[in-house]
């Protein structure tokens, strides 16, 4: 699908939720459609939608709970909003860009669980160890979920889960499963210097 096409899928998504809001008098809180019932309304691919949804949660305009369904969060920065999601589809490097800010993201996070509780995050790794390979991006999440337990930023976690549930509408692998060997090593042998040199290479 092209830069264009995407663009115009993300508008028909924020136009109709922007209707939906408007003629259903909805507030924060309250439930908007579902996935296939956009995909109905507007006949577009899911994946388009669920592009389109995880732009718009990435700008802090719904959010999305497992099971529930997507919730309205603020609507009243719409126009700013709008303006921002559109530079996540016209701008070919933003993707690329949030990969990055992601990496840098999960960078800090590691020193500061490293320096917060380093021995507890390796016996806490052990016990998710056997999640099935080939499972990438589950077995990251639980990964990291581990080191923000123990990096104790409440923002910088929700900033990194909200920019992990984008990057998995991207199908992307995102590290090799050397890359948490590594990781483990650095912690078990106590060498912080090194969690610099893990992210230095593009697959971690």
């Amino acid at each position: 699908m092209t830069s264009f096409r995407k663009t115009k899928a993300y508008e028909n998504v924020l136009d109709k939720l922007k209707n939906y809001i408007k003629e259903n008098e909805l507030q924060p809180g309250d439930r908007l459609p579902s996935e296939r019932e956009l995909v109905d309304q507007l006949q577009v691919s899911r994946s388009s939608i669920r592009e389109g949804l995880r732009a718009i949660e990435l700008l802090g305009l719904i959010e999305t709970k497992t099971g529930e369904g997507t919730f309205l969060r603020s609507y009243q920065s719409y126009r700013t909003l709008s303006l921002l999601a559109m530079f996540i589809f016209q701008d070919p490097n933003t993707k690329i860009d949030i990969l990055e800010v992601k990496r840098l993201i999960e960078k800090e996070a590691l020193k500061m669980a490293f320096a917060s509780d380093r021995l507890g995050v390796v016996e806490q790794w052990e016990e998710i160890a056997q999640v099935k390979n080939g499972q990438t991006i589950s077995k990251h999440r639980a990964f990291y979920q581990v080191v923000f337990q123990s990096a104790k930023n409440d923002l910088l976690e929700k900033m990194w889960r909200l920019m992990d549930e984008f990057v998995e509408t991207f199908h992307v692998q995102q590290y090799s499963d050397r890359f948490y060997l590594k990781v483990k090593n650095v912690f078990v042998q106590d060498h912080y210097q090194e969690i610099e040199k893990i992210f230095e290479t593009a697959e971690g």
